[in-house]
């Protein structure tokens, strides 16, 4: 199973995908950051991680997007852009009928080191060791993402895909989406 863990984040939003199954070796098939300017107008942030991660899923086909649930934090502001990214996350996984998990982050620390706890430091040391890498993927947003990604794919990758009928709402209001953009592009218009 191919699944994109996404770290959410408005400034940085790791991004990693791995294939496996339960038992079985892992192994990477992609890691990155999108990234947006913090002096950058919001909405222009949004739409930039909402390209980044629509590029990215297009391009890998995952089966299963695992993105990290949002707790709430002191910072509201860092807590609102988290939770934006990660409904842009979800969104995209929507559109493209694909099954979301979310993943609490002792979840995902407890997958990969056994410690739901554990610091940042051990996440990346094990996720390098789990997926044999030469060296630690880096930033910590992007070993977030692939420790998210692992952790689904160790719990069987249960997650919930939308309904048939939902799904094909969803691709109807994507391919409409997809046209009108085309229209708009080569200035027709689009039914």
């Amino acid at each position: 199973m191919r699944v994109m863990g996404v770290d959410p984040g408005l400034t940085r939003c790791g991004v990693g995908v791995v294939d496996g199954a339960p038992g079985r070796p892992l192994r990477l098939v992609h890691v990155s950051v999108v990234r947006t300017a913090p002096d950058e107008d919001h909405a222009l942030r949004l739409l930039g991680v909402e390209r980044g991660i629509e590029a990215l899923m297009d391009e890998l086909r995952p089966e299963a997007v695992a993105v990290e649930r949002v707790f709430s934090q002191h910072n509201v502001r860092t807590v609102m852009g988290t939770a934006q990214a990660a409904g842009i996350a979800m969104l995209a996984a929507a559109r493209r009928g694909l099954p979301v998990a979310l993943h609490t982050p002792s979840e995902a620390k407890a997958a990969v080191t056994g410690n739901g706890r554990a610091d940042k430091a051990q996440v990346t040391k094990m996720v390098t060791r789990l997926l044999a890498l030469d060296a630690a993927p880096k930033p910590a947003d992007a070993a977030d993402a692939l420790a998210l990604a692992i952790c689904h794919v160790w719990r069987g990758g249960a997650g919930r895909r939308p309904a048939p009928a939902f799904r094909s709402r969803i691709e109807e209001a994507a391919r409409a989406e997809r046209e009108r953009l085309a229209a708009r592009r080569t200035g027709g218009t689009a039914q």
